[in-house]
């Protein structure tokens, strides 16, 4: 299995990343959703989207949302929050979604650039493209890879829940690697995050073998115009042309 697929269905990934701030979030789908002006009958799709955190708050706003992931914990989490707007389900984002076509697709937090063979970007593009209306948008928000290789934290501890995470993070082979190791219920863990590293022009050369034109970028949940040196974020609005 990868990486993605037995970590984030670990209950130990949301110990760890159980102090996430759910106000930033909110404050980046406010901004968006300012930016983007949806029309109340648009439909959104929130791709690989964890626990549901975004898609739960995008909902809050009158919105018609879908949310999907490969995990099966996080989904069945999620799925207690379902209404007649709102729904989840398990999916794998390099796969075609075949029931459905939605106005806007979100890809937020980082949650692109995991796999270990690189063509795998393309698909989900072209998965993402295919589940586009006309002139649908897609959003990706990724870390802006220069600013986040430049300020490594190269070794850090978190005591979270009585649990002592060890973190050794490094760049290597174009891959931006956490390890993280710990102990509980007696037991010795280890997991490891793995995600390219992937810059703008990376992202330009991969939607321009799709019908998705890039319309907009930013470098912060603020929406600030990018800067590679110093935002914190690229965050892509591309079209389907």
């Amino acid at each position: 299995m990868s990486w993605f697929e037995t970590w984030f269905d670990s209950p130990f990934y949301h110990i760890l990343y159980k102090n996430r701030d759910d106000s930033e979030a909110q404050f980046f789908i406010d901004n968006l959703i300012n930016y983007l002006k949806p029309k109340s009958n648009d439909k959104f799709l929130d791709l690989a989207c964890g626990k549901g955190r975004h898609s739960i708050y995008l909902n809050s706003k009158g919105l018609d949302t879908q949310g999907c992931d490969l995990s099966p914990q996080s989904i069945l989490y999620a799925k207690q929050f379902e209404n007649e707007s709102l729904s989840f389900f398990e999916h794998d984002m390099r796969n075609k979604i075949v029931h459905q076509k939605f106005d806007f697709v979100l890809n937020l937090f980082t949650s692109f650039g995991y796999f270990e063979d690189k063509s795998d970007n393309l698909k989900t593009l072209i998965s993402v493209e295919n589940a586009l209306t006309e002139n649908g948008v897609l959003v990706i928000d990724f870390f802006n890879a220069s600013n986040i290789i430049e300020n490594l934290i190269s070794n850090e501890i978190k005591i979270i829940d009585d649990i002592k995470f060890e973190i050794n993070r490094k760049v290597e082979n174009g891959y931006i690697i956490k390890n993280i190791t710990f102990n509980a219920n007696k037991k010795d863990y280890h997991f490891t995050e793995k995600v390219q590293v992937i810059n703008l022009h990376d992202f330009e050369n991969l939607l321009k073998k799709v019908d998705l034109e890039i319309i907009r970028i930013f470098g912060s949940y603020q929406l600030d115009t990018f800067d590679i040196k110093n935002s914190k974020r690229l965050i892509i609005i591309a079209q389907k042309k």
